[in-house]
């Protein structure tokens, strides 16, 4: 298998995988450390406590999750690949910023669906009229 091939292939993933680590990164060193809170109660004008806040408010009203959720629909409607990734990387994003319901949700349609288009687009076969054939085995 040439490298151009595998690298297009992984390429997505490891995107993925890049959002799971940034999303690590903001919650474990901006969000839960507590010496950060006490700061931004204390200087709360600092520009870095306004995002922190930005971020905590994103995930206290789910807003993570139900974007993942809206491009994993996107991607089931629309039938495109970056849209099932987008999907599955915002999923994991929510995940790991305790979003992990519909962040799980995301990232298994996005996941699901991201294969089937790789693999020749639906299961169904159907005919301009909606119409579903099957053909009888020789």
């Amino acid at each position: 298998m040439p490298i151009r091939l595998t690298l297009r292939t992984l390429t997505p993933w490891l995107l993925i995988a890049a959002v799971g680590g940034l999303a690590a990164v903001v919650r474990f060193l901006f969000i839960e450390p507590a010496a950060i809170g006490e700061t931004c109660e204390a200087h709360a004008t600092l520009w870095w406590c306004s995002l922190r806040l930005l971020v905590v408010q994103g995930f206290l009203h789910h807003i993570y999750g139900v974007a993942a959720v809206a491009a994993a629909v996107a991607s089931l409607a629309v039938r495109r690949r970056w849209l099932a990734m987008l999907a599955a990387a915002l999923g994991v994003f929510a995940m790991v910023l305790y979003d992990v319901e519909l962040g799980s949700f995301a990232l298994l349609v996005g996941v699901l669906r991201e294969a089937r288009l790789r693999a020749g687009g639906s299961p169904l076969h159907e005919d301009g009229h909606g119409q579903q054939h099957v053909h009888a085995a020789p």
